[in-house]
C-alpha cells in the first residue's frame, strides 16, 4: 500500500433518518430555523395556473410513511427552469423569479400527505409534455428515489412525451396525477407507492 494513501474507496451510503425530515425543513415541524426551501413554490410575481399538489408515501402494505421527504423542481408556466443550464437564460429570457423548487415532509399532517402549491408548468421543449421532477427521501432508503409527475390533463402531450413512452403502458399512470377541482384550488393527487402491484416508476439517474 501506497504511504499516506488508505486501502479502499468510497464510504458506502447508509440509510437516513429518522430525523432528516426535521432538519431539512426545520419551519415545517415549527423549529426556529429558516429552511432553503419550503411547500409552497409560488412567487408573488409568477404567472400561470396556480394548483395545490397532494399525495402521500405508501409502503408495501398500503400504509402512510410518516417521516418521508419529498422535494420537486419544475419549470415555470413558460417552461424555463431557474438555472443557467436551461437555453432560455443564453436567450435573455430566463426565469429569474420562480424558482420551481420544493421540499414537503409527511410527518406534520394528520394523513401523512405531502402538498405542495406552485403553478402548473409549462412543456420545457416540443417533446417533453409538463411535468414535475419528485426525489423521495425515507427512512430506509440507502439511496433516495427519483421519479416525475405527469398530468392526467395533458394527454395529448403525454403521448408523446419520450421519457413517458420509454414506460411499460400498463406502469405509466403510476406517474400520472389526477386533477380534483371540487375545492378551492385545483389539486392534483399523486399517491407514492413504494412497493406492491401499484409501485410507482422510478428512475435511474
Amino acid at each position: 500500500m501506497t504511504p499516506g494513501k488508505t486501502k479502499g474507496g468510497q464510504t458506502p451510503s447508509q440509510t437516513v433518518g429518522p430525523y432528516f425530515a426535521y432538519g431539512l425543513t426545520p419551519e415545517q415541524y415549527g423549529y426556529p430555523l429558516a429552511s432553503i426551501a419550503s411547500a409552497d413554490l409560488r412567487s408573488p410575481d409568477v404567472e400561470g395556473r396556480q394548483i395545490r399538489i397532494e399525495g402521500r408515501v405508501l409502503d408495501g402494505k398500503g400504509e402512510a410513511v410518516d417521516d418521508a421527504m419529498i422535494e420537486i423542481w419544475q419549470a415555470d408556466p413558460q417552461g424555463r427552469y431557474a438555472h443557467p443550464a436551461d437555453p432560455s437564460f443564453n436567450k435573455g429570457r430566463g426565469n429569474i423569479s420562480f424558482k420551481g423548487f420544493g421540499r414537503c415532509g409527511t410527518g406534520s399532517d394528520p394523513e401523512h400527505r405531502f402538498i405542495f402549491d406552485s403553478v402548473k408548468p409549462g412543456a420545457v421543449d416540443d417533446e417533453q409534455a409538463p411535468h414535475i421532477n419528485v426525489i423521495i427521501f425515507m427512512r430506509g432508503l440507502l439511496n433516495h428515489l427519483y421519479t416525475r409527475i405527469y398530468f392526467a390533463d395533458e394527454a395529448d402531450v403525454n403521448a408523446k412525451d419520450p421519457v413517458l413512452q420509454s414506460v411499460p403502458a400498463e406502469r405509466r399512470d403510476t406517474l400520472i396525477a389526477t386533477p380534483d377541482e371540487s375545492g378551492g384550488l385545483p389539486v392534483y393527487r399523486f399517491d407514492i407507492h413504494m412497493q406492491g402491484d401499484r409501485e410507482t416508476v422510478f428512475f435511474d439517474v
